[in-house]
């Protein structure tokens, strides 16, 4: 029997102007252009983010993009004083939140052992609760990636009433609110100055 010899395949290395854009040079936006952000700029952000790894390919992160007058007035009323106003401003809104009943969609996106388990989770809500946050916020980061992909700037903001804007929002589905992204393009004076990183050798371990 021959077996064939493959090489391994090797992975193309992000350049130095990608690293500066989601990385090094990135930075949390508070103040925001009055440019518009497109429905094609927002659905770049979620074709790029929903590439995300979560355990079991469970995908439990989902989006409310918020770019109305109304809808912004109605999400403001529920997030700490020092947010409403960079919120109102900026052009773009996404509340970020995760779906406790992200078992209903494993036979779609873990098709050989989905239907297992969604049965497994259907009377496990405080397991899905914890499952369902966690990979969310893994998925989250990546969502702040892509808007630095799409060339737009996110200002992430955890200061807000959750159970407000799940009644305001979400009332009657599985959705849980856990951060509030103003998304545009920078606007004036939109960077706080650069804060210190951990040290490496504090950070870091070898075995």
């Amino acid at each position: 029997m021959s077996t064939t010899h493959r090489e391994p395949q090797a992975l193309d290395v992000l350049d130095d102007a990608g690293r500066k854009l989601l990385f090094t040079e990135a930075r949390t936006a508070n103040t925001f252009a009055e440019t518009a952000v497109t429905d094609g700029e927002l659905a770049m952000i979620w074709e790029l983010a929903r590439w995300s790894p979560s355990a079991a390919n469970g995908q439990p992160l989902r989006a409310l993009f918020v770019r109305t007058g109304e809808g912004k007035e109605r999400l403001a009323r529920h997030l700490d004083e020092g947010n409403r106003e960079k919120t109102l401003q900026a052009p773009a809104v996404a509340v970020l939140a995760y779906d406790v009943d992200f078992h209903e969609q494993m036979p779609t996106v873990f098709p050989a052992r989905g239907e297992m388990l969604r049965a497994a989770f259907t009377d496990q809500t405080e397991k899905r609760e914890t499952l369902a946050g966690y990979n969310s916020a893994l998925q989250t980061g990546v969502f702040l990636l892509a808007v630095r992909a799409a060339g737009l700037a996110a200002g992430p903001m955890a200061g807000f009433d959750k159970a407000g804007v799940d009644a305001e929002f979400f009332a009657g589905t599985g959705w849980r609110s856990h951060l509030v992204v103003n998304i545009g393009h920078p606007g004036a004076d939109p960077w706080f100055p650069r804060l210190p990183r951990v040290p490496v050798e504090d950070a870091i371990a070898w075995a």
